[in-house]
């Protein structure tokens, strides 16, 4: 896990206005929301089902969100550890390539996408990654934008279904018709997220401004000698919940 690398990485990825048309970009590929990758084509194409774009854009929002463990633990700040491609190769995610994917595999089956991100506090991070980030301010969270009825839908494929179970969690469902954010409570009414500030979409992954916001934020995570590395997220969790920590 390291923030370095020797692979070249956009430095910046154009920032649109919240009601702004598709443009050419949200149905091509790009370097870290590399649609044309094999490895997400034939994603793309196997779980891209239904009738019309809504439908199709259903179905792979939740093989994107259902079929890659969320993972805050493993992230690579690096253009190879940020592609979509790389979560369908390696089988796990975190929000950011999550939503990366989930916008290269729509924009494979020709439904225009996007990337967005906010500031969100989340309440129910582990101990351990609380004590490594100092804070409950997650920066730069990411969620995936699509172009359905003539506008702009949110979807945030972050976090999947057994997760949610084990974790006490509402499942984030998405009906592809309104926008799907992440629930304020858990299933126990204690609160779990809130958004504190937009950071716009974009095109592409914006990595440099991501790294920058996490040397900002953070010390440590995300970096070559992150701790979180040589952990393990689920256990983490399953030994909060059987303690009575969640």
């Amino acid at each position: 896990m390291t923030t370095t690398s020797t692979n070249s990485a956009p430095t910046s990825s154009p920032r649109h206005a919240p009601t702004s048309r598709p443009a050419p970009a949200h149905l091509a590929p790009a370097a870290l929301i590399d649609s044309d990758h094999p490895a997400v084509a034939a994603f793309a194409a196997e779980h891209a089902r239904g009738d019309d774009d809504r439908a199709r854009a259903l179905s792979l929002f939740y093989a994107v969100r259902d079929g890659f463990r969320y993972d805050p633990y493993r992230i690579e700040l690096t253009p190879a550890g940020m592609k979509a491609s790389a979560v369908v190769e390696r089988g796990y995610g975190w929000c950011v390539p999550k939503a990366g994917l989930l916008a290269a595999a729509c924009r494979a089956v020709g439904i225009p996408a996007r990337v967005g991100y906010a500031d969100v506090r989340n309440h129910l991070s582990t101990a351990r990654m609380r004590e490594l980030m100092q804070t409950d301010l997650f920066v730069w969270h990411g969620y995936t934008e699509l172009w359905l009825d003539q506008r702009w839908i949110k979807a945030t494929p972050a976090f999947n279904i057994e997760l949610c179970e084990r974790f006490g969690l509402l499942p984030l469902d998405w009906d592809g018709h309104t926008d799907s954010l992440y629930h304020p409570f858990d299933r126990a009414g204690n609160r779990h997220m809130e958004y504190v500030a937009e950071r716009g979409t974009y095109d592409d992954v914006p990595l440099a401004a991501i790294l920058d916001g996490f040397r900002a934020h953070y010390t440590g995570w995300g970096e070559a000698d992150d701790p979180l590395a040589q952990a393990s997220f689920d256990d983490d969790v399953e030994r909060e919940v059987a303690n009575g920590a969640r």
